[in-house]
């Protein structure tokens, strides 16, 4: 396993980490989690994350548990939370400094840690003043509460206008985003957020690079039992991934992408994972498997990234035909 600075900060996380979202509670009960958990951490993965509304804070209490049966050092591995949806409640939503300090706690209490080393805004607030919600990220890093903090799916402009009050106020600003990126997802954070990584040194820790399971290849014949667009739920995946054209255009283009996997000796789950590390600028590829053999399958793409050449990048890039058209010049 390589380990790479999360953004400019010091902290080193593990290129590969492994999450909780739909799979803990849903998918997996605490023998599984565990199992995949320890199969993770001995591979050398030293980040798991989660957040409030994932399972209803089920995941968490989950995750809580393995960690307290595990024993690991804390010093030994790297924890999220976000926050954002934490119930229907007005107070129990959104990032109002109030909303803020209560989810943390809460997070800290269902993962049975002293401190959260990662929280993120799960999405932006149009209703709560961005100083607002600095402040209180800030004033939890003062009370020892949280390591860091960042965003997830904010634009380049609210990431800059929450980096911008923070410095105005000497206040520790966001180092990190957590964006969806995939082959078909790539827009955000390959040319929205390209300044940032160089004027602000912004970490990105993405989430789906499978496309949700659409890179595995195994919707090409339809919907599988037990796969996340099965669940109570998750119709909402199904129709964007199985009921519309575009999904139907993905799934068509991972069956192409198979054969230059096939042709490089590895999967196409590998071969999806690697081309998201091979991005200097993604600190870490969060996996979300299901059973040890897919964790396995997943950890092998550190091992690919030497085998994406210029001519394979070109042909993955023939197959896609999506790549970012760059900021003119003049």
């Amino acid at each position: 396993m390589k380990y790479r600075r999360l953004g400019k900060s010091g902290l080193k996380i593990s290129e590969l980490s492994f999450g909780s979202w739909v799979t803990f509670s849903n998918q997996l009960d605490e023998k599984k989690g565990r199992e995949l958990l320890e199969v993770a951490y001995d591979a050398g993965i030293n980040f798991f994350d989660s957040a409030e509304t994932y399972a209803d804070g089920e995941a968490e209490l989950l995750l809580g548990k393995i960690f307290r049966e595990t024993k690991w050092k804390r010093d030994s591995f790297v924890v999220s939370s976000k926050v954002f949806w934490g119930g229907t409640l007005p107070t129990q939503r959104g990032l109002s400094r109030k909303h803020v300090h209560d989810a943390c706690h809460a997070a800290l209490r269902r993962l049975q840690v002293d401190y959260l080393d990662l929280y993120f805004c799960h999405r932006p607030d149009v209703h709560t003043p961005i100083e607002e919600t600095v402040r209180a990220m800030n004033s939890l890093i003062e009370q020892g509460k949280v390591l860091y903090w960042g965003t997830s799916e904010w634009s380049a402009q609210q990431i800059m206008e929450a980096y911008s009050v923070a410095r105005q106020y000497n206040l520790i600003p966001p180092t990190m985003e957590q964006p969806q990126y995939n082959m078909f997802c790539r827009e955000r954070v390959e040319k929205e957020y390209a300044r940032l990584y160089h004027e602000i040194g912004l970490g990105t820790t993405i989430w789906s690079p499978l496309a949700s399971g659409v890179l595995t290849g195994k919707y090409a014949k339809g919907v599988p039992a037990n796969t996340r667009v099965s669940l109570p739920g998750y119709e909402w995946l199904k129709r964007s991934i199985i009921d519309s054209s575009e999904g139907q255009d993905h799934i068509a283009k991972a069956e192409r992408l198979r054969g230059i996997a096939s042709d490089l000796g590895v999967s196409l789950t590998q071969l999806a994972l690697a081309w998201c590390l091979r991005v200097p600028y993604v600190s870490t590829v969060i996996l979300g498997a299901t059973s040890k053999s897919q964790l396995v399958e997943n950890l092998g793409a550190k091992d690919v990234i030497s085998k994406l050449t210029p001519d394979v990048i070109e042909a993955i890039e023939s197959i896609l035909d999506n790549h970012p058209e760059t900021t003119p010049e003049y």
